[in-house]
């Protein structure tokens, strides 16, 4: 077998720049960690394909007539490992071509496109689970974020489940200075897609005290900035200055009920900041095991009023915790159920292995 230090990971994913969400910081973050490791990653991702806007979410791109190219891309870069991040049209080519070819594959389950289509169209989410079901069970392991998530999609007939975590960049987000915001206080903060699955009305609705301040782009920018003027609507933020209005804020509000993990509560909390969410799915299983890192309640104004309370240093000490060293340790580990079998290059490890210098 090729030797755990010596892998090609061929990683197929339709979410990429300019998308920015969970599902790509949590692929370029581990993709690093692999490099750094001694492996070799090679992404398909739409760049370099003819791509259409995703209706209604354009900054999202569709490949169109993907298979050709995703079959030459495996061809020549010859992975010992095959990872489908997601279930758009690269990951579907991607699937097929390894059904075609006897190829075992890994698969992970980022995000409810169910209940988003739900959401936007009104076509039931038990109509397209069945969709997605199908996509997942060709998988020799399908990662997931959580337990609990683990646990439903089974009820839901998925198999061969396996938890790959998420981790957060500690260096980057952590606890700095509060000037950012001359604003009056506390400032309440949302960081994500301005989308009509991440429930935002139902923070920004709120009576609070002090200012909202909303962090990211999306389809519903322009309705949600007519209807609350008086938000702080900043737009989309990156690296450094995304972890300097992180910082300077004085609660996170994680208004979402369909998430399946939520990365920006773990890198609120890594600056210190406390969380405030419904008690779902997502918010459970990062909030959780932190007892005074934030409040969960389904009156979300009460929330955002006892996460106020919590110790900003022990926020920072829970999200401690989670690293990507960890989360890739996980992806590792699942990927080892799918591992090509390349007899030509087993033998070369092999006897890379047994060479002896001479004396």
């Amino acid at each position: 077998m090729v030797t755990p230090d010596s892998m090609r990971i061929l990683i197929a994913t339709d979410a990429w720049d300019p998308q920015v969400n969970g599902v790509v910081r949590t692929l370029k973050a581990t993709g690093a960690e692999l490099g750094a490791r001694g492996h070799e990653v090679r992404y398909v991702t739409p760049d370099g394909f003819t791509t259409v806007p995703l209706p209604t979410y354009p900054e999202v791109r569709l490949a169109l007539f993907a298979k050709a190219r995703v079959a030459g891309i495996i061809s020549s870069f010859a992975p010992d490992a095959i990872h489908i991040a997601t279930e758009g049209p690269i990951g579907l080519a991607a699937r097929q071509i390894c059904v075609e070819r006897g190829l075992p594959f890994t698969t992970s389950f980022h995000t409810r496109f169910p209940e988003y289509i739900e959401a936007r169209t009104a076509v039931p989410s038990s109509w397209t689970y069945g969709l997605v079901r199908w996509f997942h069970q060709a998988a020799a392991r399908t990662m997931v974020s959580t337990t609990s998530l683990e646990l439903e999609l089974r009820a839901r007939g998925f198999s061969n489940l396996c938890t790959w975590s998420r981790g957060v960049d500690t260096n980057l987000f952590q606890p700095g200075s509060k000037s950012l915001f001359d604003l009056p206080r506390p400032v309440s903060l949302y960081v994500g897609r301005v989308a009509v699955e991440k429930n935002l009305e139902a923070f920004l609705s709120l009576d609070l005290p002090g200012t909202k301040v909303v962090v990211g782009d999306g389809p519903q920018l322009a309705e949600l900035k007519a209807r609350f003027p008086a938000v702080r609507f900043v737009g989309a933020r990156f690296g450094a200055d995304l972890a300097a209005h992180y910082a300077a804020s004085d609660v996170f509000v994680f208004p979402s009920r369909t998430d399946t993990f939520g990365l920006v509560m773990l890198e609120a909390l890594a600056c210190g900041v406390p969380v405030a969410a419904f008690p779902v799915q997502g918010p459970l299983d990062v909030l959780g095991r932190g007892d005074g890192v934030g409040a969960m309640s389904e009156n979300l104004q009460s929330a955002i009023e006892q996460a106020l309370l919590a110790s900003p240093s022990r926020c920072r000490s829970y999200a401690l915790e989670y690293s990507w060293q960890a989360c890739t340790d996980q992806f590792l580990a699942n990927l080892a159920a799918a591992v090509v079998h390349r007899p030509e290059r087993e033998l070369a490890a092999s006897a890379a292995h047994h060479v002896r210098p001479a004396a």
